[in-house]
């Protein structure tokens, strides 16, 4: 197993990895809303939706992956009206590639943020 860590997205907020890799595959802790320096993006479900799909394009890159490489991804949601929003969205980043998905509506969210997701890519070197 090894931890995987970039300065390019934010450091956890607590007492876990940003990702590790495991048995070939990278798995990422949930990434919500915030910049590379700590700071909660302020705006809409558009706004923080765009921020943690950047994160996770980020991390997966100094991750030595990409977003191509994402085997499945894991939604939460503060409010299930916004899943027509995110879903656009989420098409944009993903392209033509279309990992498995599944999409939780939940209570609340760390630092009350509108998003989160994590995923579970292969690098790029896998055999």
């Amino acid at each position: 197993m090894e931890l995987l860590h970039t300065d390019r997205v934010p450091a956890a907020i607590g007492p876990y990895s940003q990702a590790i890799k495991a048995n070939g595959l990278i798995y990422t802790s949930g990434q919500i809303p915030l910049t590379a320096e700590g700071e909660l993006v302020q705006g809409d479900i558009k706004v923080q939706t765009r921020q943690v799909l950047e994160n996770l394009r980020k991390l997966l890159e100094d991750c030595k992956s990409g977003m191509d490489k994402v085997i499945k991804v894991t939604i939460f949601l503060d409010n299930m009206d916004d899943f027509g929003i995110v879903n656009v969205l989420y098409a944009e980043a993903f392209g033509e590639h279309k990992p498995v998905r599944s999409t939780v509506a939940v209570k609340t969210l760390p630092k009350n943020v509108l998003v989160e997701m994590d995923v579970i890519a292969l690098p790029y070197d896998y055999q």
